[in-house]
């Protein structure tokens, strides 16, 4: 694997010296950084300001769990001058390749400044990656950032650090009302079901019982025992609504429907979550706030 990851980062270094490629961060006396998901992006944007220019591997709807780089945006990580990616392997294929470059410039996971005893166990020394569901979690993972861009940027680190204070200031603000809103559904209509397994520390955070059809990662396999789970679940607790994933195909939950049907509970899909991946660029679903936002407004309105 090491050999082909090897001989992969060399194609790409011949590529960009054949088209001569320079780093964006050059051009527009930026730092430049690049991250593998959307959040992680707009963190960095959120602390680094006009000071970098970030550019997110993955955009809307796109699963990085099943994420596999193409070329171009090896490219990218060649040229970047720091990489950030979450971790815990999120980026299942990607893994490999961010630990081959790790040899070469500044790599970091953003899950390594999360203390151990509060990541979410799903397993012998398998946690869930999904840590920017717990808000409180993900202000964690912005300090880190700002602590990063100040140490390989240090005279704006005054500026780094000032910025990163008035986003975690929004971010525990966000926290609060998340958890108020979350608390205004009956406890007995608390129970968010979903296609996998991403708001473990959601549910856990501002307590909600939270159900996936497939595990922690898309690429877990679920079968006939899972659905007739889900659906003894729903039919049980009376619950009234389900949830599709923006960046998860809808039809894997089309059997979770008929199967209720068949016992005469009617179920609704309650509308589409953002999950692995934020909303369209330009859109409020397209930072983290506003994915958050619309992530509670959506669940409340549906579960109420």
């Amino acid at each position: 694997m090491f050999k082909y990851i090897t001989c992969f980062l060399c194609f790409c270094v011949f590529f960009m010296a054949c088209n001569g490629a320079k780093p964006k961060s050059q051009d527009q006396n930026k730092l430049y950084v690049v991250t593998t998901t959307g959040m992680i992006a707009d963190a960095v944007l959120n602390v680094g300001g006009d000071r970098v220019h970030v550019e997110s591997l993955m955009g809307p709807g796109i699963d990085p769990h099943l994420f596999k780089a193409t070329a171009s945006d090896t490219v990218k990580l060649l040229q970047a001058q720091i990489i950030f990616y979450n971790g815990l392997h999120l980026e299942g294929k990607m893994s490999d390749i961010l630990e081959k470059l790790k040899r070469q410039k500044p790599v970091y996971a953003i899950t390594d400044s999360i203390p151990q005893e509060l990541l979410r166990s799903v397993g012998k020394e398998i946690y869930d990656p999904h840590i920017w569901f717990d808000i409180s979690l993900w202000e964690k993972a912005v300090e880190r950032i700002a602590q990063v861009l100040s140490e390989k940027d240090a005279k704006n680190a005054s500026f780094y650090q000032e910025r990163s204070q008035i986003y975690r200031e929004k971010l525990q603000k966000l926290h609060t009302w998340t958890a108020s809103e979350i608390s205004k559904i009956d406890k007995q209509r608390r129970v968010l079901v979903t296609a996998h397994d991403a708001f473990g520390y959601f549910g856990k955070a501002y307590h909600i019982d939270v159900v996936g059809l497939q595990g922690i990662s898309t690429s877990a396999e679920y079968g006939v025992k899972d659905v007739e789970r889900i659906i003894d679940l729903l039919v049980t607790q009376k619950v009234q609504a389900i949830f599709v994933e923006s960046s998860v195909p809808s039809k894997i939950l089309e059997s979770v429907l008929d199967g209720c049907k068949k016992q005469k509970h009617e179920v609704k899909i309650g509308g589409s979550l953002f999950s692995d991946a934020m909303g369209d660029a330009g859109t409020p679903e397209g930072t983290y706030i506003g994915m958050v936002q619309h992530n509670v407004k959506t669940i409340v309105e549906a579960l109420q």
